[in-house]
């Protein structure tokens, strides 16, 4: 009788745990006869050749996208991944409503896959749509961790609908490639790195500005302390539909219309969609039915999906389906149909001082935008009238290997763009009158100069959970006060866009908010856990760009057994150090810095090198701590040491006398970033001297020539023109007051 109390004293717990997750469950899962289908995914290190030369991916069964998974609504997915990495991974499946430990996000729903083991995830399908999954480990998606995953309708479906739902279908997963490692791409992004901007012919130097009329533009673009417009962060080699750059979908013939499932699993890249067919009707976004609509053309922001159906007009004609990047640098086509190879009118190239200009007039001298509102939201405006007015511009036919290069359809005067206030859902969203609201707002800002992206001028490291309580509903400001486009991600939950279709308003899991836009959505918080919300250009979110969102009151997550410790790795992930390196090989000297930085703080060191007694050495180190949105301001305390044989006695500026020849200094501090870009640097010795200094070291003269000078009361000074020649090589020229002239090779990491 005892041990049988016992065995039931044990059983208790497990019975109870047990119940408790029927009970989650339960709130999920609708009573179906639905089947469980398995999946079996192996992660490994991979060698692919996209533009010639060998590089490391990550595939999954050995391919690049990953595999489609596909469902129906009413299984149970039950997915095994087998890490066969040298480093962890992890899955997370977006835009499903899922049991918060299945959502696949290291440190915050579950604990990263560790190497040669196999993680489980198994969750029922309780809704349909087009949607993806990719890594959500480190930089992991940018290197082939992406992948298609379509829901499919029960056929019994009520909302099932005719000329829609049956129509066969493609899925089509959007991406970028680089030839650069992305942990190296994210650091020279943090170092505002100018090679990807030469990569792209986009550096909008002065003698650029000059020719194409736009002195003014260029200066005033400076004068309020901004960098060069652009319109993405990363020059990619390659873009690619289903991971090639060109394909072909022959088994489809005149008068066949298809239903493409498109997913932008891209780390950074917009693509606009166009057919050389005709006109495409939008039927589903981000996997949720929406009331169909005729578009000549729309922007997919990352990690969107939209569903299309396009027709094929003509018998013995491939009508090329185009997806050109923002940047419109390059392209990627899938042709549907079989023989001659009709050709999308290519996009013009942007107009980058026409950008500058509206931009200069969006910007104000605080560095902050100027907020219209709810007048600009929702992307109502076309994006070539509100970030880079585009008139006219060279409509030249795309460069083909093809024989045929007579069939290019033209544009049309009326170009309908798809925007946000066009989805309508055909079933009404409301949610709950009496359920109580909360109410959230969000700036999001950033320091392009730096590449720090935020929310409300903190990153993930500096914030708390926001904590919420299940049943209530959340509605979110979202205005956008930074210079590049975000599309928010919310995790486990679609939201309603309010975008003047009352009840009918669109379910979404993403929103693309462009510069100076105000929107606003909302949700019910019927999950519990811990719901990450973040920009999904995979750079920002690294950056910073994040929230968590946790009901309160939640049940243990048994996958996270120390969550606050968790939380703190999650964390960090947004405040990592990235390292910068500078060296001059000159016939004078060397001389170079060397700079370690996170979201608030530097760590610098400059040296100077003499190959003589008289020109000697100088190292000063500067740690400081960025202050503000904008991050003009930096208070530092320093250390100079330096020694150079020198006999006549110095002084500065202010009649102090200069012990140049042979110091060792500490210092208080603080640089200040002027209009022109200019750092003003104002310092106090320990022994009382003053020293002021004005440097600025990129000038851009023409894309590759840069500019630099330095001048202080010490009655130092320098000027130097640098050409870059490569990525981490470039050519200097100098003169120096106290190195003299000298000409040299730079290196730069």
């Amino acid at each position: 009788m005892d041990n049988q109390k016992n065995i039931y004293k044990k059983l208790l717990p497990i019975v109870l745990m047990l119940l408790a997750t029927s009970n989650i469950f339960a709130q999920l899962v609708p009573t179906t006869s639905g089947k469980v289908v398995r999946y079996d995914l192996y992660v490994k290190d991979s060698i692919v050749n996209f533009t010639g030369k060998v590089k490391r991916a990550i595939a999954v069964n050995g391919q690049i996208p990953m595999p489609t998974l596909t469902f129906t609504e009413g299984d149970t997915a039950e997915i095994h991944v087998h890490n066969r990495l040298k480093e962890s991974t992890s899955l997370h499946w977006h835009g499903l409503y899922l049991p918060n430990k299945e959502d696949g996000v290291p440190y915050l729903t579950q604990m990263p896959i560790e190497p040669n083991t196999t993680h489980i995830y198994r969750f029922p399908i309780i809704q349909n749509g087009t949607h993806w999954y990719h890594s959500h480990s480190g930089l992991q998606e940018q290197i082939g961790m992406y992948g298609s995953m379509i829901l499919l309708k029960r056929a019994d479906d009520p909302n099932f609908r005719k000329g829609i739902d049956d129509l066969p279908t493609v899925p089509i997963i959007l991406s970028e490639w680089t030839d650069y490692n992305p942990d190296n791409v994210h650091r020279m992004l943090h170092n505002a790195n100018d090679w990807f901007a030469i990569k792209k012919n986009t550096v909008q130097s002065y003698g650029e500005a000059i020719k194409a009329g736009h002195f003014k533009t260029k200066l005033t673009n400076e004068w309020k302390r901004m960098l060069a417009m652009d319109v993405s962060d990363v020059y990619y080699d390659k873009f690619l539909i289903n991971g090639a750059s060109e394909s072909q979908l022959s088994q489809f013939k005149a008068g066949d219309k298809v239903r493409l499932r498109i997913s932008n699993g891209g780390a950074s890249s917009y693509f606009w969609l166009t057919y050389a067919g005709g006109k495409m009707t939008v039927v589903a976004n981000d996997g949720n039915d929406v009331e169909p609509v005729v578009v000549d053309r729309l922007i997919i922001g990352v990690s969107e999906t939209y569903d299309v159906i396009v027709t094929i007009p003509a018998e013995n004609t491939s009508y090329e389906f185009l997806a050109t990047p923002e940047d419109r640098t390059k392209s990627a086509s899938i042709y549907i149909g079989s023989g001659i190879k009709q050709l999308a009118s290519p996009l013009p190239k942007l107009k980058y001082f026409e950008g500058m200009k509206m931009m200069n007039d969006m910007m104000k001298m605080d560095g902050t935008m100027n907020d219209m509102g709810m007048d600009m939201s929702l992307q109502q405006m076309d994006m070539n009238t509100v970030m880079y007015p585009e008139i006219t511009g060279e409509n030249k036919p795309k460069k083909s290997e093809h024989s045929d290069h007579s069939n290019h359809t033209m544009p049309s005067n009326d170009i309908v763009t798809l925007n946000y206030a066009m989805l309508k859902s055909p079933t009404k969203t409301t949610l709950p009158k009496d359920a109580p609201i909360r109410e959230l707002r969000f700036e999001l800002t950033g320091n392009m100069n730096r590449y720090v992206w935020s929310m409300d001028n903190r990153v993930l490291a500096e914030t708390d959970k926001i904590l919420i309580k299940k049943g209530e509903i959340v509605r979110i400001t979202l205005y956008n006060n930074s210079m590049m486009r975000h599309p928010m991600h919310l995790h486990g939950h679609d939201f309603r866009v309010i975008n003047g279709q009352g009840d009918y308003a669109p379910l979404k899991n993403v929103l693309d908010i462009m510069p100076m836009e105000t929107n606003v959505i909302e949700f019910e918080a019927n999950l519990e856990g811990d719901w990450f919300f973040h920009c999904h250009i995979l750079y920002h979110m690294m950056a910073g760009m994040n929230r968590v969102f946790s009901t309160e009151n939640q049940e243990p997550n048994p996958l996270l057994p120390d969550k606050k410790w968790a939380y703190k790795k999650l964390q960090r992930e947004s405040n990592e150090l990235h390292f910068m390196l500078q060296n001059d090989f000159a016939n004078n000297g060397n001389d170079g810095m060397t700079m370690l930085q996170n979201t608030r703080w530097s760590f610098g060191t400059e040296w100077r090198l003499g190959y003589h007694d008289r020109h000697g050495y100088e190292t000063e180190t500067h740690i400081g701590r960025y202050i503000g949105r904008n991050q003009w301001l930096m208070p530092f305390i320093g250390f100079d040491w330096r020694y150079r044989k020198h006999e006549t006695p110095e002084k500065n500026l202010f009649g102090q006398t200069n012990t140049k020849d042979n110091r060792t200094q500490f210092s208080l501090g603080v640089a200040y970033t002027l209009p022109m870009l200019v750092i003003l640097q104002t310092e106090v010795y320990h022994d009382g001297n003053v020293r002021v200094q004005l440097r600025r070291e990129d000038i851009p003269i023409s894309k590759r020539f840069r500019a630099a000078f330095m001048g202080n009361t010490d009655r130092e000074y320098m000027f130097g023109l640098n050409y870059i020649a490569s990525k981490n090589l470039g050519f200097r020229t100098h003169y120096d007051s106290d190195m003299g002239f000298g000409v040299g090779l730079t290196i730069n990491y």
